[in-house]
């Protein structure tokens, strides 16, 4: 499945969801495409199918409808990479090996426009602590994830390593963004091995 930009998760359409929910994906599906800035409240109330005012009453702001939107498509990439991590039984240095194959999977998807996280901070103010926190709340759950699974591998620095990974994952994404080519997640996961062959042995 996909997400508006961030997920591999099946679509939503718009008119299954209430006029709030309509206003986030409409949101989602413009500003990872378009970019936030370039998009107003206008063009959102018109892909939503709302009013003006009920984004207002909803949100009170574009700035938090775009918190909205980031939080939303967070969790479902979260949701969406880390069953993708965990799926069957297979040793924990296997499921970190499944991070840049599922990487690749998601940016060969035609609606992949980067990370919404990154593109966000890149966006605004670069002091702009609320777009921050909730980036590096993103952030904090995936290499947590990492983290753990290192830690079951048996990494003798179970943090670093997975700070090593994201420091990878957050390259890859940016390089697929630019250059639209699948494969740099295979790059990635060549240089990544150098770090799991040794939990391998």
């Amino acid at each position: 499945m996909m997400s508006e930009g961030l997920t591999v998760l099946p679509e939503t359409t718009i008119a299954q969801v209430s006029a709030r929910d309509r206003l986030v994906l409409a949101a989602a599906r413009l500003f990872c495409r378009f970019g936030i800035n370039a998009i107003g409240v206008d063009a959102v109330v018109m892909e939503a199918g709302t009013a003006k005012a009920t984004l207002y009453k909803a949100f009170g702001s574009k700035e938090k409808l775009v918190e909205a939107v980031l939080e939303r498509e967070g969790r479902l990439w979260r949701d969406w990479f880390i069953a993708g991590l965990d799926a069957g039984d297979v040793p924990a240095v296997e499921r970190l090996r499944r991070i840049f194959p599922l990487l690749e999977d998601w940016f060969g998807q035609d609606r992949f426009y980067g990370c919404p996280f990154i593109n966000a901070i890149g966006e605004h103010d670069k002091a702009d602590n609320r777009l921050r926190e909730i980036t590096m709340e993103h952030k904090k759950t995936v290499l947590e994830r990492i983290e753990d699974l290192a830690a079951q591998a048996g990494s003798r620095d179970p943090a670093r390593l997975a700070h090593k990974i994201g420091l990878l994952i957050d390259g890859a994404i940016v390089v697929a963004m630019i250059s639209r080519d699948p494969a740099v997640a295979r790059l990635a996961a060549e240089t990544a091995e150098g770090l799991l062959q040794p939990l391998a042995a």
